[in-house]
């Protein structure tokens, strides 16, 4: 029995905010297009609709001070010199071995530096409304702007703008490879409620990672898969079938399959992204009852995601933040913790061990030392003064790991302390594109009528850029759903 076939010029898998912008610019570049959605209506969105989706940006014309450097400058390893030398020729004179290796393509970068204002521009004239949004962070290291409403308008409101230009979307429906023939990609296998049918016309590949996949999440991540879990609801929709499909077919990849973006979030709750940010003004201790780490090295959401690896790699991927009564003072603390679970109290140490089911003894000495290592926190004896703003270099001395800001004693009870463990935002490795959007295969080629962008594409290696993942998914969704049309025009 043959499958039937549905007869598009662009087929978009997923419904998040890439594939909403490659949706609704395939569609104003005249395209048919249908959007494949694995989830419910009701449901719809993956990641983006649960996201506050902070935007890296001084305003809507202009991306924050250091944006590309930030990005280039990840480290990537030790790539080999005579390769990735040719990032300066120009693109004809590059290797197959370059446009194919794993590392980040600088002309990628520039070109979402470029097109992220105008972008973002394009959006707000669709009905997404930007602004200055409150952030989780006490202390920042860049500027931010955020959708009004977070990623759940920017699913409504560009889900209504494909609507109003006649794209079609189908609920319910995962793609599962793709087809080809001798002029490239030309479309898509799925299951569908009323059972398997063909997708035809130029793929935009835009289904998220694989957190929600645990077996791939054990290939690529071994024994951390067990202590992580994807960060909200939506991260669960993202199994992995557009990287799957991709590899079939030869795709190369970029990013890091080794790590992904970490958020410290309280594990005893089920809302999404449940983050706790405040361990800055406590201490971190892990089952044994011990520190394990400098939780304070600078600006929270600068060293967030380095602090919950190395909270992921202790005993059972646990560990918990433990906080006095001036600590759980500071302006604003609250801003910094998303969990809907209150804190374990106890008017002691001790007693706080005990309902925290951690060792008494070891506890007490872990806290007892570095109250000791603290010092004077009113700026006295030429040392700083606390302030909860900044960086403030108030730090411990003697004390192995150190903590090099706003270190001030545990001391004045009750205390306080929340679970905290490491949630997958999104995993780095990905499929290889152009700045065109075009997946490139391992002879760095694109690979004719296939394009992929958001999540499912590699940019990361060793810390997440904050408040990028949107803003590139917009822009390049953008980008790849414009040349999937303009393929399929010039195809006719």
């Amino acid at each position: 029995m043959t499958e039937p076939t549905h007869r598009y010029d662009v087929v978009v898998v997923g419904g998040g905010v890439a594939g909403l912008s490659a949706a609704v610019a395939a569609a104003e570049g005249g395209a048919r297009v249908a959007v494949l959605e694995r989830s419910t209506e009701a449901e719809t969105g993956g990641n983006t609709r649960h996201t506050e989706a902070f935007l890296r940006m001084k305003s809507l014309d202009e991306v924050a001070d250091g944006f590309e450097d930030a990005l280039v400058d990840d480290f990537m390893g030790h790539p080999d010199p005579s390769i990735v030398n040719d990032a300066a020729l120009p693109a004809r004179r590059q290797s197959p071995l370059y446009r194919a290796t794993h590392t980040v393509d600088p002309d990628y970068v520039a070109t979402l530096a470029e097109q992220a204002p105008p972008t973002l521009r394009w959006m707000s004239g669709h009905g997404v409304r930007f602004d200055f949004m409150p952030t989780p962070f006490l202390t920042q290291s860049t500027t931010r702007m955020a959708p009004v409403g977070g990623g759940l308008a920017i699913v409504e409101t560009m889900g209504k703008a494909a609507r109003d230009l006649g794209v079609e979307f189908h609920f319910e429906t995962t793609a599962r490879r793709l087809t080809f023939s001798g002029d490239g990609i030309d479309g898509v296998f799925a299951h569908t409620p009323s059972g398997p049918a063909v997708f035809a016309g130029a793929v935009v590949l835009a289904s998220g990672g694989y957190q929600g996949n645990f077996e791939l999440m054990a290939r690529y991540h071994g024994e951390r898969a067990l202590t992580c879990r994807p960060v909200a609801k939506g991260g669960n929709y993202n199994k992995g079938e557009g990287l799957e499909m991709a590899l079939a077919l030869g795709a190369a990849t970029a990013g890091n399959f080794a790590l992904f973006h970490a958020e410290p979030v309280d594990p005893r709750s089920g809302e999404p992204e449940a983050a706790v940010f405040c361990f800055p003004y406590g201490v971190l201790v892990n089952r044994e009852g011990r520190r394990f780490a400098d939780e304070a090295r600078g600006t929270v959401d600068a060293w967030y995601e380095r602090t919950t690896r190395a909270i992921q790699g202790q005993t059972e991927g646990i560990a918990w933040v433990i906080l006095d009564q001036r600590g759980l003072a500071v302006p604003n603390l609250m801003a910094g913790v998303r969990t809907d679970i209150p804190p374990v109290s106890a008017d002691t140490i001790g007693e706080l061990a005990r309902r925290l089911e951690l060792p008494v003894a070891e506890l007490e000495a872990t806290i007892a030392a570095y109250n000791a290592a603290c010092p004077p926190s009113d700026g006295v004896d030429h040392t700083p003064a606390f302030d909860h703003t900044r960086p403030d270099g108030l730090a411990t001395g003697g004390l192995v790991p150190p903590k090099s800001n706003w270190a001030r004693p545990i001391a004045d009870g009750p205390f306080a302390a929340y679970p905290i463990m490491a949630a997958n935002v999104f995993s780095f490795g990905g499929l290889k594109t152009t700045s065109a959007a075009e997946v490139v295969d391992r002879d760095g080629r694109p690979m004719p009528g296939l394009y992929a962008a958001g999540e499912l594409t590699g940019l990361y290696y060793s810390n997440y850029t904050g408040s990028t993942s949107v803003l590139r998914g917009a822009t390049f969704g953008r980008i790849a759903g414009a040349n999937a049309a303009a393929r399929r025009a010039g195809a006719r």
